[in-house]
């Protein structure tokens, strides 16, 4: 396979990955408001997979290494095919957006569970 057409599949792959984590943490709130705790507490975990694998990485993806293989290119994007404004700020926003349906998905949770004292 030719270094462009490597890069190509790489970015699509990392594109699809992506997607895949945004739509979990984008699932959370609508699966916590319909009360599927158990739903919730699955993706909050493949999301928390996928942060320790981050950490352990220094904070890139392992397919940015494996993109930057292909080319010297080095802007936000050029291992995913995302908007360059999304590609910079991308851990921040989700990170954020994460935090959030975290927290609303808890106080669901907590007004569920019945409290015996």
């Amino acid at each position: 396979m030719s270094p462009p057409a490597a890069l190509r599949a790489i970015r699509a792959a990392h594109t699809l990955v992506w997607a895949f984590f945004v739509g979990c943490i984008l699932a959370i709130p609508i699966l916590a408001w319909r009360g599927w705790f158990g739903s919730v507490l699955v993706l909050v975990i493949i999301v928390f997979i996928e942060i320790a694998i981050l950490i352990t990485n220094r904070w890139r993806c392992p397919l940015t290494s494996v993109a930057a293989r292909y080319t010297d290119e080095r802007s936000d994007n050029f291992d995913i095919y995302l908007p360059i404004w999304l590609a910079r700020h991308n851990k921040l926003i989700f990170g954020c957006l994460f935090a959030t349906v975290l927290l609303f998905a808890l106080a669901l949770w907590l007004e569920s569970v019945p409290f015996r004292m």
